[in-house]
């Protein structure tokens, strides 16, 4: 049992990594930390595949003589989309909570949405 927790720990690492990302992204009322979160819980998401995408023993899909174990590039590729994705949406959540802070003076979500229902 112990071999199979220590041969997995990068899946063990990366489920904590994103659980303390929603977490942070559910409990947090500052919606700075709600971006820190969602980060968290990005890159989390961002090791996952690229750990399943891991070939043992595989080199690069280059044409060679025989049978040769290759890795596959395709989720490196799609996760580096994802990366590019990511900073962008960071980006525009960031431009979001600073015209938010303009317009209500706060970042906690229970004073913002107090001040939506009075009004």
């Amino acid at each position: 049992m112990t071999d199979y927790i220590l041969g997995h720990i990068n899946y063990w690492i990366i489920v904590l990594l994103m659980m303390i990302g929603l977490y942070t992204m559910m409990s947090m009322p500052n919606l700075v930390k709600k971006m820190a979160g969602m980060s968290v819980f990005q890159t989390g998401v961002i090791l996952l595949y690229i750990s399943l995408g891991k070939v043992e023993g595989g080199t690069a899909p280059i044409i060679d003589d025989g049978y040769v174990l290759y890795a596959n590039p395709l989720p490196q590729v799609l996760m580096l989309t994802a990366i590019v994705v990511g900073v962008a949406t960071t980006a525009l959540g960031f431009a979001l909570i600073v015209r938010i802070k303009e317009a209500y003076g706060t970042l906690e979500e229970d004073e913002i949405a107090a001040m939506d229902d009075s009004e």
